[in-house]
């Protein structure tokens, strides 16, 4: 009874198995159902051992060898027959067991309640003065985040691999901030509107994205959120302006940088939006944040990789990678299996900046969290291509892949 699986048996109780019904019952007073099953179990164990001194004495009269002998053999018996024997199998067939011997619990914890009562008057009372409080069995089925998230791990046999990622990447999803995975500012795609109505129009027909900034002068300055749909008739019709597409702009939703990701996925939801921009405690534009980016991080890649974005990433015959410098820390240990610290720059060009205390030059080479880096190619004091180089933990994760 006491090894059942609680979650299981909740289970079955909403499915309405009669005998997990009955048996969450009897868990729920867990103090009366060790009562009537310690009185019966103790009252049996301590009448064969009486039973067998008679034997003995009636065939071996006061033979204190004889009665040894006798302790010794009933002892051997109650232990493996009622006691080491029935645990080991009721243990590991508890619901085969446990459900069934239900049925006879219920009667015989309601035949001898007034016993159970009396005995657990003495328990509480020596409880009480040890100062020890019995726990609940709810309580001591609770499982916390890390039991939880071990939990999953450990049922890889039972848990396809892909929802085993997904499962875990939602245990994350309280501590990640829409700055870990946002778009870099420089990265984001958007439009001028002071520019040529030429040039923009060449930018709308080529856009990757359906939802565009538009800024005025200043990329930092952003007056609204462009829909390209809402726009696809001006362009048709050859009416294309400054003023038509400034009435069509939707206004812009900012949010702050520490927003957890799942706080900034129920506010998408609450405020119908599938875009924001990532702004600083000081009102600076920092990036943009998607609803497709919140799904992406706990189920994985889903959309056409974006030109702007890298692409596909993968070690090379040499056992490195040319990656670019604003890619963000949490997908490249994501996807090359590897463990740059996360508590700190977003970006890999962050990451080495803060590592170095300086803008370095191109060619040099440097080692962080045990991976070798060689910095290929830096531009107007930022570093825009990076060569990794495959560590042996990575090696291995690819081949546990």
């Amino acid at each position: 009874m006491m090894a059942l699986n609680r979650y299981r048996l909740r289970a079955m109780v909403r499915m309405g198995n009669r005998g997990a019904i009955i048996a969450a019952e009897l868990l729920a007073q867990t103090d009366k159902l060790l009562g009537v099953v310690l009185l019966m179990n103790n009252l049996l164990n301590a009448g064969a051992a009486v039973l067998v001194s008679v034997i003995t004495v009636e065939l071996f009269g006061q033979d204190k060898i004889a009665l040894g002998v006798g302790t010794l053999a009933v002892t051997f018996l109650i232990l493996v027959f009622s006691e080491i024997t029935p645990k080991v199998v009721a243990a590991a067939n508890s619901e085969r067991i446990a459900l069934p011997a239900s049925y006879l619990l219920k009667p015989l914890l309601r035949l001898l309640s007034p016993v159970v009562w009396f005995v657990n008057l003495f328990v509480s009372a020596l409880l009480l003065a040890t100062g020890l409080k019995p726990a609940s069995g709810e309580q001591n089925q609770r499982l916390t985040m890390e039991e939880l998230r071990h939990l999953v791990l450990e049922s890889s046999q039972i848990i396809p691999k892909k929802h085993q990622s997904i499962l875990m990447n939602l245990f994350d999803l309280e501590s990640i901030t829409v700055e870990d995975v946002m778009t870099p500012r420089a990265r984001i795609e958007s439009i001028d509107i002071e520019a040529p109505i030429e040039t923009i129009a060449e930018q709308l027909a080529t856009s990757y994205h359906t939802r565009l900034p538009v800024y005025r002068r200043e990329p930092g300055t952003v007056i609204g959120v462009l829909h390209l749909r809402r726009v696809l008739h001006l362009i048709q019709n050859q009416e294309l302006d400054r003023e038509s597409l400034e009435a069509l702009l939707a206004k812009a939703y900012f949010v702050p940088a520490g927003t957890p990701v799942f706080e900034q996925l129920q506010y998408f939801q609450e405020a119908k939006q599938r875009i924001a921009l990532v702004v600083d405690e000081y009102g600076e534009l920092q990036g943009l944040v998607t609803l497709e980016d919140i799904i992406e991080e706990f189920i994985g890649e889903f959309t056409t990789t974006s030109p702007s974005r890298p692409g596909i990433f993968a070690w090379g015959a040499d056992g490195s990678i040319l990656v670019e410098g604003s890619t963000s820390l949490r997908e490249i240990n994501r996807k090359l299996a590897l463990t740059l610290p996360l508590d700190g720059p977003k970006t890999l060009n962050g990451l080495i900046l803060e590592h170095l205390q300086d803008i370095p030059e191109s060619g040099l080479s440097v080692k962080i969290a045990n991976v070798a880096m060689e910095i290929v190619h830096t531009q107007d004091r930022v570093i825009k291509s990076v060569r990794l180089f495959r560590t042996a933990a990575a090696d291995q994760a690819v081949r546990v892949r």
